[in-house]
């Protein structure tokens, strides 16, 4: 049994509340989007990791994830993150802290989604 890939769903109550974050701040991409539909989603990409963001009030207000991204240089990301979305740094980690289990660890939330952002 082999996978390629594991694609979350995250639910915002406003799908268009989910750009500042993962397309702005991440600088994810949208490779196809339905804004406009009855039932609005898009899909989302970077660096080959995919997300699928729906627009669902229901599930957005009891499904709060965190997710975790690995990178190899998590200077570069906390500059980037902190020069231009301080406000989405996570007030309990929001800067670049060594943890216990030995990755360099910060976070970000905006509200509804939570990342760690991690280096091994």
């Amino acid at each position: 049994m082999k996978f390629e890939q594991l694609v979350p769903s995250v639910f915002y109550a406003n799908i268009k509340d989910s750009l500042k974050l993962f397309v702005d701040c991440l600088e994810f991409t949208i490779s196809h989007e339905e804004f406009e539909s009855e039932s609005p989603y898009c899909v989302i990409n970077k660096d080959g990791l995919r997300l699928l963001v729906f627009q669902n009030k229901e599930y957005a207000e009891v499904d709060k994830p965190l997710l975790r991204l690995v990178t190899k240089d998590i200077e570069e990301v906390y500059q980037k993150v902190s020069s231009t979305h301080p406000e989405l740094l996570h007030p309990n980690l929001n800067k670049v802290t060594l943890r216990p289990w030995g990755a360099k660890e910060f976070a970000i939330l905006d509200g509804q989604v939570g990342f760690v952002i991690q280096e091994w």
